[in-house]
């Protein structure tokens, strides 16, 4: 049997809202000729894909047809890629906004070439996970962490940088004039986070490590939130990536820290049953820039790590 694109994408759709409205005007179609499609594509098949007592949902054979359905599209794209000349286009999810993910991506593209990108923010590492095991993207970027249950099972993840982490801290903050500090001298500050704790694995390990017991959480309000958090609460602080922009106005103090210096694990994930084509040649170039950039530098007695980031470097150096 013959599978049509067409009808394939209406189910792919379709399936990605639960909504026919929806899945129509996405396609950009009438919601009637939708219906027909994927009416046309359970008839070849001869199963239902959905279940629509009740709103809609995918029928078991729905489930199983889905992510097979989601890499025949990916295949048809790449077929035309490759008599069109325009080259496959590589879709990748970033996480941690505040913290401006795409800015190492952005790096690593220049030594890459043309490549074509199609950067989405992801929500967060358990969302983004989802979405490369449905087939949704083809990279995730950002910092990786066991998900419970398993639910990072099939997917592969390589490290790509370490980035030293400053503290911020508000120009009324006792400790805002020193010229570094270490993760203990903050032990009777209060860390301010950006999102809600269970949120933020490596914010909640380095307060754990280090014994940091005042903790400030909460939705995520954006960068200028936090800030002004910290403008104003004389014994606040948080943790930031050194090299990632604050506001021009942020009128924060940012000191090093030292004694440990925290590093924050920036990695690269994928699903190894459906590897991009130009997979290979991504890991290439981010290698190349990371070793120019000395992305990857990591010394035991003077950095620190989250314990469950140490088994990443030892795949990294494996990998060179």
């Amino acid at each position: 049997m013959d599978l049509d694109l067409t009808l394939v994408r209406a189910f792919v759709a379709t399936a990605g809202t639960l909504h026919f409205g929806q899945a129509a005007e996405q396609l950009g179609t009438s919601q009637q000729a939708l219906s027909k499609r994927i009416a046309r594509l359970e008839e070849l098949l001869g199963v239902r894909l959905f279940e629509r007592r009740g709103g809609i949902r995918l029928s078991e054979a729905g489930e199983r047809f889905l992510p097979a359905a989601r890499e025949a599209l990916a295949a048809g794209e790449r077929a035309v890629a490759a008599v069109s000349g325009a080259g496959p286009v590589v879709r990748i999810e970033a996480w941690g906004h505040l913290y401006a993910p795409m800015r190492t991506v952005a790096e690593a593209v220049v030594a890459l070439g043309a490549v074509r990108w199609e950067p989405s923010p992801g929500r967060d590492w358990p969302s983004v996970a989802q979405a490369l095991l449905r087939g949704d993207t083809d990279l995730g970027f950002g910092r990786v962490h066991p998900l419970p249950d398993g639910r990072d099972a099939g997917l592969t993840q390589r490290l790509v940088r370490l980035e030293p982490v400053d503290v911020l801290v508000g120009p009324s903050h006792p400790l805002a004039d020193a010229a570094a500090l270490r993760p203990a001298d903050l032990r009777d500050s209060v860390l301010w986070c950006p999102a809600e704790l269970n949120r933020l694995d490596f914010l909640r390990r380095f307060a754990d490590e280090f014994r940091i017991t005042r903790r400030h959480d909460g939705p995520n309000l954006g960068l200028d939130h936090l800030v002004q958090n910290l403008r104003t609460d004389a014994e606040g602080f948080t943790v930031f990536p050194a090299d990632a922009p604050l506001p021009d106005h942020a009128g924060l103090r940012s000191v090093p820290l030292v004694e440990p210096t925290p590093l924050y694990a920036w990695s690269l994930a994928w699903r190894e049953s459906a590897r991009h084509p130009l997979l290979d040649t991504l890991l290439r170039g981010f290698t190349e820039a990371g070793r120019t950039r000395r992305w990857l530098e990591y010394t035991p007695q003077r950095d620190w790590l989250p314990d469950i980031d140490h088994p990443k470097l030892a795949l990294r150096a494996m990998s060179r």
